[in-house]
């Protein structure tokens, strides 16, 4: 299940902050560890290595294209609606998390269905650190015209961007095969993450989940997360520290 579906405010960004946190929390132990910034920006690195068909030598004239994938303990896309407080206007989100080939989480996006007498449609992301703000960011299903898109504000494990999009947006969504996100490193290079489409129109046009269904799912996605935390926290103990962190590990489930 997302990290983006413990959004608990869905008119505004103050309940994404958990997501987000979250969504650093395996590659950076944010939640265990005070200095989360430098590992937290590693989700953006395989914007690097990832494009193992091309030469990223040679492609200083073009992006350089990562392709991430569904975060596996989320099998489809995810439709929340709730009713904001405030204005009692109806709001649906339909979210998912993406990960590198690696597993690492790379980013998170929800598309907002505003109800009401003043309908809108906002596409938020959740982005990794590392990359230049002021640019903002682009996005374009497969070939189409690109949306531009700012950023928000910024946590110590990651970025919020978001953009305003309109019915046409939405219909060539639920018909692509990629969403192209576009953003510059801090080197200044464009790099490309295509996003798979696959499914979205089907939970964006379906049913929301039972609160219920999300509660159980979310609490069971957070102890897996919590469990592949520490082995990884285990795996760098024992490259910064030698064998002495090793014992412990193999030590730790027999009790």
């Amino acid at each position: 299940m997302s990290f983006a579906t413990r959004i608990a405010s869905l008119g505004g960004t103050c309940g994404l902050a958990t997501a987000l946190a979250l969504l650093a929390s395996a590659p950076a132990f944010a939640q265990a560890q005070p200095k989360p910034a430098a590992p937290a920006a590693q989700p953006a690195k395989p914007a690097t290595p990832a494009p193992a068909q091309g030469q990223p030598a040679q492609q200083q004239s073009g992006p350089t294209v990562v392709q991430v994938k569904a975060e596996p303990s989320q099998p489809e896309w995810t439709k929340v609606c709730g009713k904001d407080q405030n204005t009692n206007t109806e709001i649906c989100y339909t979210t998912r998390d993406f990960v590198s080939d690696q597993g690492q989480p790379v980013l998170a996006l929800a598309v907002y269905d505003v109800k009401g007498q003043q309908p809108q449609k906002v596409v938020r992301f959740v982005m990794p650190l590392g990359l230049l703000l002021q640019p903002g960011l682009r996005f374009a299903v497969d070939q189409g015209q690109a949306t531009p898109g700012r950023y928000v504000m910024c946590l110590p494990n990651g970025c919020f961007a978001e953009a305003q999009v309109k019915d046409d947006f939405i219909a060539s969504f639920k018909k692509g095969a990629n969403l192209n996100v576009s953003v510059q490193n801090q080197m200044g290079r464009e790099i490309t993450f295509a996003v798979p489409a696959a499914g979205f129109g089907k939970a964006f046009d379906g049913p929301p989940i039972d609160p219920k269904v999300l509660e159980e799912q979310q609490k069971k996605l957070q102890e897996e997360l919590q469990k592949k935390s520490e082995e990884m926290r285990q795996k760098m103990l024992q490259s910064q520290g030698g064998g002495a962190a090793a014992p412990s590990a193999q030590a730790a489930p027999k009790p």
